[in-house]
């Protein structure tokens, strides 16, 4: 661990970080602390995301009984690794000259240095750019989907307007035309000015999935497919790296727990949230595999048919993930600033991370796919692997055996599920290119 200089310096440093920065809690306030409540909200808006929309198809490939084990078991997992952060944190603030520690990189610089800082950066860089690429191939899907097929004729003529420009498809003529307005939402130097964005996109989130959950029990009061409880290793696999990208939220750990008022009580209020969402996840899961089956999409939006509500749905979903893609990019726009531009606003740079972004969402051509290939290689390291590390670093010379054991378990447990993960959601991927 860094005890000595380096760590003296970074304590300097920490006083005085750049406002937004990676770990602003949307709801946060610097004049006085969070309530549980707000707490509670704030949780909620760092971990609900897109990725609930495919859970239902996850359901189907898994095995609805198979997926709500591994929902609860990764819920408890996330809760006890994020746990440790903040226990790591703590051991070190009662250490002298540690009197600041904000944020993940900065727990990653005080344990293991440059390069505990680096490795955390990198991996906050592909999760939050991963989650944009994600509401992009959304995006490009759901109005590709909506826009050509509610009637013969204007199926017809969306396909020839979308053909007409360089010859893209309609996936790619969609996310190609958000890009324009993505440079210029993400010019926007003030995440105070995006944040009521964000808070609204998860409002809408939660009505959408009201009534998505509303139009599958009419479904399923009127059809009853077949359903599968369990399926084999590979498919846990692929479903695991779903729900745990579903869950993804550590980077707002410590910053949330360092605003809240009755600190001793934060592992409780995190723990009813993990408790909360698992209800939430797992419920609008099952119903949407048992409502429509094998038939079951990989964004259950496209499962919904063509009448004025579905379509209302499906727009919302679309404008508010919109918007919310700069809030989700700012985390990486601070450390790339910071890291090539010496934290001072960088128009270029943000642009061009737009333009990758967008790059990607055009490659892949799942949905489901990629949320399992982010949710196995890297939401993996960065929620459970590292966590255990730098916890086992902290206080090893003191643990018990229980407590040893646990760590070494939970930072095995990351790599080996990391790494089957991600080779077998490639696998998907490259299987769905031929």
């Amino acid at each position: 661990m860094v005890f000595d200089k380096e760590a003296g310096s970074s304590s300097q440093a920490l006083k005085a970080p750049p406002p937004p920065r990676e770990d602003t809690p949307l709801l946060g306030s610097q004049k006085s602390l969070s309530s549980q409540a707000k707490t509670f909200a704030n949780v909620f808006i760092a971990i609900v995301g897109a990725g609930v929309l495919g859970l239902p198809y996850t359901f189907m490939r898994t095995g609805w009984v198979l997926s709500l084990l591994t929902m609860f078991g990764v819920a408890a997992l996330t809760h006890r690794c994020m746990m440790l952060l903040v226990y790591t944190r703590r051991r070190l603030e009662s250490f002298d000259g540690f009197t600041k520690i904000s944020s993940f990189g900065d727990l990653g610089f005080i344990v293991c240095g440059s390069f505990g800082r680096l490795l955390v950066d990198v991996l906050i860089i592909l999760a939050q750019a991963g989650f944009c690429v994600g509401y992009l191939i959304f995006i490009g899907n759901t109005m590709a989907n909506l826009l050509t097929s509610p009637t013969a004729s204007l199926k017809t003529t969306m396909t020839l307007l979308s053909s007409k420009i360089l010859g893209l498809n309609p996936k790619s003529f969609y996310i190609w035309g958000c890009f324009p307005f993505q440079l210029g939402l993400n010019s926007i130097p003030t995440l105070t000015h995006l944040a009521p964005l964000s808070i609204l996109a998860d409002v809408v989130d939660l009505g959408a999935m009201g009534v998505v959950m509303i139009e599958e029990v009419i479904v399923l009061l009127s059809n009853r497919p077949v359903v599968r409880a369990f399926s084999g290793f590979s498919e846990f696999l692929y479903g695991l790296g779903v729900i745990v990208y579903s869950f993804e939220g550590i980077g707002m750990c410590l910053p949330l727990e360092s605003e809240m008022k009755e600190k001793n009580k934060y592992g409780k209020v995190l723990a009813f949230t993990m408790g909360f969402i698992s209800i939430m996840y797992g419920s609008f899961g099952a119903l949407g595999y048992f409502a429509y089956g094998d038939e079951t999409q990989d964004m259950i939006t496209a499962n919904l048919g063509a009448g004025l509500i579905s379509i209302l749905i499906k727009l919302g979903l679309c404008v508010n993930l919109f918007f919310t893609l700069p809030i989700m990019m700012n985390p990486v726009y601070e450390i790339i600033e910071r890291r090539f531009w010496g934290g001072r606003y960088c128009l270029w740079l943000r642009w061009l991370s737009v333009f990758v972004v967008t790059l990607v969402a055009l490659l892949v051509p799942n949905f489901a796919d990629f949320l399992s290939l982010v949710g196995s290689g890297i939401c993996c390291a960065l929620g459970f692997v590292l966590p255990s590390l730098f916890h086992f670093l902290v206080f090893k010379d003191d643990m018990n055996r229980t407590a040893w054991w646990s760590d070494v378990t939970i930072f095995v447990l990351g790599i080996g599920l990391g790494v089957s993960g991600t080779w077998y959601a490639l696998q998907e991927m490259f299987a769905a290119k031929v």
